[in-house]
C-alpha cells in the first residue's frame, strides 16, 4: 500500500516527466507500444542524443524500462497501470481560468 509520502513521490516523478514537452511526446509515443531511440528520434523529429537524454530521465523517474536486444535497446512503459492511468489522464477535462495569468515564464502564452 502506498503511503502519502510514496504517493507524493509518484506525483512528483510524473510531474517532472511531463513538465517537458519532449518527454511528454516520448511518453505519448511509448503509450502506443515499445520503441527504439533511433525510431523515436525519426518519428518525433529529434536527434538521437536528445531522445537518449530524455529516455534516461524517464527511466530515472521510473516511468519507462529498457530491455537490451543485442546492439539495440527497446523502451516501454514500466507498468501497464501507468499506461492506463496516462490514457485516463488524457481523457480528463482540465479547467483553465482564461483570466488568470500564466506564472510559467517558459509557457507559450508569453510568446
Amino acid at each position: 500500500m502506498l503511503t502519502i509520502a510514496s504517493r507524493l513521490d509518484v506525483m512528483n516523478r510524473l510531474g517532472r516527466a511531463m513538465a517537458d514537452p519532449t518527454r511528454s511526446r516520448i511518453l505519448l509515443t511509448l503509450l502506443e507500444g515499445p520503441g527504439y531511440p533511433a525510431e523515436l528520434a525519426r518519428e518525433l523529429g529529434l536527434t538521437r542524443t536528445n531522445v537518449s537524454n530524455h529516455l534516461a530521465c524517464l527511466r530515472g523517474c521510473g516511468l519507462i524500462v529498457a530491455t537490451p536486444e543485442g546492439r539495440r535497446t527497446q523502451y516501454e512503459t514500466a507498468d501497464p497501470h501507468l499506461a492506463v492511468g496516462m490514457r485516463q489522464l488524457l481523457e480528463a477535462v482540465v479547467a483553465v481560468d482564461e483570466g488568470a495569468p500564466c506564472l510559467d515564464v517558459d509557457c507559450e502564452c508569453h510568446a
